[in-house]
């Protein structure tokens, strides 16, 4: 089986990861992390959310973590913005690439945004063309492309109707979200099949949560249809508010052991990231999800000083 040379890791820890601690997390913590991201040689990090502070408490201090950081040059920072007043605060932090997202799901769009599909279409539109001309990059989300918590299954020509949408707001990159992780490698090659016959696989990128103990799984299907940039959470941390049961991200820490092991580049040293586990574990008060870094913890042996 032919693997590809190298794979991008989107290291969604600090966002994606924090925003459904019952724990808040100081600002001062969350900087100190996000900056053992940046020295891990991780290229992609989502550093937090500039949604209303009311619906993600967790995240509340964007503004404050977003220009505390110490900014790596060639470390892209990315933030989740839903409409012009996140972006505007988002620009003032000058965030390096901004995250639209959107369901492909009408009630999961509802819940988590409290707008149709339709109505959602022109905010990001309007959102995507004011950060263009921002000079930042866009980069899209597509939540509840495997399943949906409220509707079950999804029909693909729903996640192709808005796929296509964004790509057409001038987005740079997709990411296709297994929101309450119920995706099945054959699904996911289905799933795939059909999108990349509209979308070059350099566009698309993986998101998948760990709720069934796929998604290592599921990124070897990706991996084998050509996908090669995959979000991951630091130590597996995550969930999303508006999708009861969904567990968190792919452990970092985990898809690094695996390409690793598999002679895949990442550039990411882990054990740099071993590191920054064990620092937001002990600020976050409980055992993180990622075996790897257990195993670590635990003093097993395997390759977990590699940067590849």
């Amino acid at each position: 089986m032919k693997w590809p040379a190298g794979v991008t890791i989107k290291e969604v820890g600090p966002r994606d990861g924090l925003q459904n601690e019952k724990t808040f997390i100081s600002t001062e913590d969350k900087i100190t992390w996000i900056n053992q991201l940046s020295e891990s040689g991780l290229k992609h990090i989502e550093i937090t959310s500039f949604v209303n502070p009311k619906w993600i408490p967790a995240l509340s201090d964007a503004v404050a973590v977003a220009t505390g950081i110490n900014k790596v040059p060639g470390v892209t920072y990315t933030a989740l913005v839903p409409n012009l007043q996140g972006l505007e605060r988002a620009l003032q932090a000058n965030i390096d690439e901004v995250a639209l997202f959107m369901s492909a799901s009408e009630t999961h769009n509802l819940k988590n945004i409290n707008k149709s599909i339709e109505q959602t279409f022109p905010v990001l539109r309007d959102l995507a063309r004011e950060s263009i001309s921002a000079g930042k990059f866009s980069r899209g989300y597509v939540s509840t492309v495997f399943g949906c918590p409220y509707e079950g299954h999804v029909d693909i020509e729903a996640v192709i109707r808005v796929s296509e949408a964004l790509f057409e707001m001038g987005i740079a990159e997709l990411s296709l979200g297994d929101t309450i992780g119920v995706a099945n490698p054959k699904q996911v090659q289905e799933v795939l099949e059909v999108l990349l016959k509209r979308f070059p696989a350099d566009k698309l990128a993986m998101h998948f949560h760990d709720t069934r103990g796929t998604a290592l799984a599921n990124i070897l299907v990706s991996l084998e249809m050509g996908i090669t940039t995959f979000d991951s959470s630091l130590g597996g941390l995550g969930g999303c508010p508006y999708a009861p049961g969904a567990a968190g991200n792919v452990a970092t820490d985990d898809l690094l052991y695996m390409l690793h092991g598999m002679g895949i580049h990442t550039g990411v040293d882990q054990q740099k990231l071993l590191h920054a586990s064990q620092f937001i574990q002990d600020k976050i008060g409980r055992t993180l999800p990622s075996k790897s870094f257990q195993a670590a913890s635990a003093g097993l042996s395997g390759k977990l000083g590699n940067t590849i």
